[in-house]
């Protein structure tokens, strides 16, 4: 199944007080939430666990935010992190891009726009990260365009080149629209009358294989193209 699995974030925070209830405020929305109050508990704590996104307060005991961010990045991760930090210069702002963050946002700042930035970070994640999977749970059907095949836990069904790359094209950008001419002009390279009936053809061959499994289909957009959805059970 392509679901989101639950984020998890490390917030790093020496106040306290905010720190608690950013951190209680962020499971209010559904998310996992680890809590340090200086940057080697943060260390230690990155190091121990995985996590989606960091939130990194700059002033901090032991080791700031800056450091903190500094020495996660020469791990070599790449876990995105967002400063929150009542610092509002622009060399501090500059800085906080320099040591690899990803955004910057000072205090004080509206819970609500910290969501909006933690979701847009996210959906660039998932974005990049999809667009460089190969392998696609689709509800009990295995998509792995690697070996061209669909397995159903019996049994395997191969798909030809063309049935390959059009469901590759489709699971990569899962549950958005992908517009006809993008998928002609990535597989049969041009868009004319054929290429057109061709892929039309192709959509069918996929409805037919992708039938053994009902909670996922592949839906038209009269007029714009197709897009592959899966049912919640």
């Amino acid at each position: 199944m392509l679901k989101a699995e639950k984020i998890s974030i490390l917030v790093c925070e020496d106040d306290l007080n905010f720190g608690m209830l950013l951190s209680d405020f962020l499971r209010s929305r559904g998310y996992d939430v680890d809590f340090a109050q200086d940057g080697d508990d943060g260390w230690v704590k990155f190091t121990h666990s995985k996590y989606d996104i960091c939130i990194f307060d700059v002033m901090m005991p032991l080791k700031n935010g800056f450091e903190l961010a500094k020495e996660i990045r020469e791990s070599g991760s790449d876990v995105p992190i967002l400063f929150l930090s009542a610092r509002t210069s622009k060399e501090d702002v500059l800085e906080g891009y320099r040591v690899g963050g990803d955004d910057y946002i000072t205090k004080p700042c509206s819970m609500e726009i910290l969501i909006y930035k933690i979701e847009s970070i996210m959906r660039r994640i998932r974005k990049r990260d999809l667009e460089c999977r190969t392998r696609f749970q689709l509800g009990r059907l295995e998509f792995d365009a690697t070996r061209q095949t669909l397995y159903d836990g019996e049994g395997k069904i191969h798909l030809s080149s063309r049935e390959n790359e059009l469901l590759l094209i489709l699971c990569q950008r899962f549950g958005e629209l992908v517009e006809r001419s993008y998928i002609l002009k990535s597989i049969w390279l041009n868009d004319n009358y054929f290429a057109c009936r061709s892929l039309s053809v192709y959509i069918n061959h996929l409805r037919k294989i992708l039938a053994t499994e009902p909670a996922v289909k592949i839906m038209s957009v009269h007029g714009k193209g197709y897009k592959i959805v899966q049912n919640e059970a």
